[in-house]
């Protein structure tokens, strides 16, 4: 189970995105990801289905959920989905940090 943990560096509380909910096939996966590589930090969790993130005390931009999607495949090439989503960082210096960051930790 995803606990955010002290080698987890928090994304920059300037950083904005709207609110975004996405289907996951693994949610564990899923936090893993915004958290752990992006810094986005946990701020509420419904079990093993349902988990929200933002950044700087924001109740959430980021809801995650396997209602429908837990252990589905990935979507094949050429169909919807997802297409683009803007995370603004502040700057040009602490956008640089999220990939530096992501490197580091594998």
């Amino acid at each position: 189970m995803f606990t955010p943990g002290k080698d987890f560096k928090p994304i920059d509380n300037r950083v904005r995105i709207g609110h975004v909910y996405l289907k996951v096939s693994d949610l564990e996966r899923a936090l893993g990801f915004y958290c752990g590589v992006l810094g986005f930090e946990l701020t509420q969790r419904w079990g093993t289905q349902a988990a929200f993130v933002s950044a700087g005390g924001y109740h959430h931009y980021i809801g995650l959920n396997t209602w429908d999607s837990l252990g589905g495949p990935p979507p094949p090439p050429g169909t919807t989905g997802l297409f683009q989503v803007a995370i603004l960082y502040p700057d040009r210096a602490t956008l640089g940090d999220a990939p530096a960051f992501a490197r580091s930790q594998h």
